[in-house]
């Protein structure tokens, strides 16, 4: 065949057409994929913090000295007295192979002992809703309200507000991971709270 034959040639025209649009159709196909994986993942990550929140009330505390400190012995307060919001925000997250809690923004009155059971048992519901779930990745926060009573005899005195924070979670598109390797991007924090409730039993509803 002559040059100018094969210049003036169509056969195969389709197919060099379809190999030029195929890199775009297949990066739009992946990145619709991504954008559904991205938001299951979200919603698992939600809905673990919201579960995870859930079971840190009702369970016992990861800041284990709250549960047994009487503002009635200990606190100076009369019977009945409500809890003033004044006594320090606790916050827990693992350090090391065992939790640990720090005091901030006032005084704990109780110590800061923490219990790598609870916080780990935390953990494990969570994973139920989202199976990436560490205990590293876990804080758990006891800030102070106006609610509880000194000397309550069904738990806790004080009602501290819980937040579960599920933090460093990442999310690995396929889209990058064709082009650009095994990448990741992290996801922002995710923070669920509720008032501490009982705070003595072993499982939650």
């Amino acid at each position: 065949m002559s040059m100018r034959k094969l210049l003036r040639s169509c056969t195969g025209g389709s197919a060099a057409e379809f190999a030029l649009v195929l890199p775009v159709l297949t990066m739009f196909l992946l990145g619709l994929v991504d954008v559904g994986r991205l938001m299951w993942t979200w919603n698992q990550a939600e809905k673990a913090t919201q579960m995870g929140a859930r079971y840190a009330v009702v369970t016992g505390p990861v800041a284990t000295d709250m549960s047994g400190y009487s503002f009635v012995t200990s606190g100076g307060l009369q019977q009945g007295d409500p809890i003033p919001a004044t006594f320090g925000t606790m916050t827990c997250s693992m350090s090391g192979a065992n939790a640990a809690c720090s005091c901030s923004a006032g005084t704990c009155a109780w110590g800061t002992t923490a219990s790598t059971s609870a916080l780990t048992g935390i953990a494990t519901r969570m994973r139920y809703f989202f199976p990436g779930v560490a205990p590293a990745n876990i804080v758990v926060e006891y800030s102070p309200t106006d609610l509880g009573f000194a000397g309550d005899p069904n738990g806790t005195d004080a009602a501290p507000l819980v937040t579960v924070s599920l933090r460093n979670v990442t999310f690995k598109p396929l889209l990058l991971q064709l082009f650009a390797g095994a990448l990741s991007i992290p996801l922002p924090d995710f923070r669920a709270s509720l008032t501490l409730e009982d705070g003595a039993g072993t499982e939650s509803n």
